[in-house]
């Protein structure tokens, strides 16, 4: 099995906060999408997240759930917002320089000041994902990155997962959501998507993750239900030994 990528995660707080606040009907940003979205690339070995805290006290249970450190930078008139972008912007570069496993650097945030890290990163062989709010995210920063994800594509597509589930879900439809949930979204960035990589994605999202407990007695059972339920499209690979997987055509 190939190896998976690492990632360590570093969050502008008050950038993302800010933007997802003024987003339409949404007002809260919500950690949780970004890293869900981030597995799918790899495994998350280090998230840190910058802001003077005491503004945003609310969210700070949610990070401690995801397992997200927080660095408090208390903003004084000097230095402002942009003590907490000197702080993120050193770590970044000491972790690029000490931990040279680390693959991708995934930066959250939509601010063009990060951009001239985004080059240093790059200089060093790094792969950079950025990801922030559209209407709050500088061009500069977007060109700069290898890959740029929306939050609001994010949150719009959580939006539509939500929609599927109903109010008395056995366990069989929580398995299908949740791997309709990944094969849609593996589709946009995988030309080919497989069974095995489907898989592989959902234990990564989903660490508890089990077909047995679902009730079937094998992955490819769960695809192939799936697949008699409309719910995705799928092609048996003779030479691969292995399932082609499309979401469903609309």
């Amino acid at each position: 099995m190939a190896q998976e990528p690492l990632i360590a995660v570093f969050v502008d707080f008050e950038n993302l906060a800010l933007g997802a606040r003024d987003m339409k009907g949404e007002g809260k940003f919500r950690i949780e999408l970004v890293l869900k979205r981030l597995l799918e690339r790899g495994r998350i070995v280090f998230k840190r997240a910058y802001c003077d805290w005491s503004g945003y006290r609310e969210f700070t249970r949610e990070f401690h759930t995801q397992g997200v450190e927080m660095i408090d930078i208390p903003q004084t008139r000097q230095g402002g917002k942009n003590s907490a972008d000197i702080h993120m912007v050193v770590d970044a570069i000491d972790l690029c320089y000490s931990k040279s496993h680390i693959d991708i650097f995934a930066l959250l945030s939509g601010d063009s000041d990060f951009s001239a890290l985004v080059g240093k990163l790059k200089e060093n062989n790094k792969r950079v994902l950025g990801c922030g709010v559209k209407s709050s995210t500088s061009d500069l920063l977007i060109t700069s990155c290898d890959e740029f994800i929306y939050y609001d594509d994010l949150h719009r597509q959580a939006n539509k997962a939500s929609r599927r589930k109903t109010g008395t879900q056995d366990k069989k439809a929580e398995a299908m959501n949740r791997l309709v949930e990944i094969v849609e979204s593996l589709d946009a960035d995988y030309d080919q998507l497989w069974g095995s990589m489907v898989k592989q994605t959902i234990r990564r999202v989903y660490p508890g993750f089990s077909e047995s407990y679902y009730g079937y007695g094998s992955f490819s059972d769960m695809l192939k239900d799936a697949r008699t339920r409309g719910l995705i499209e799928l092609d048996y690979d003779e030479e691969k030994g292995n399932y082609r997987v499309r979401p469903k055509s609309t």
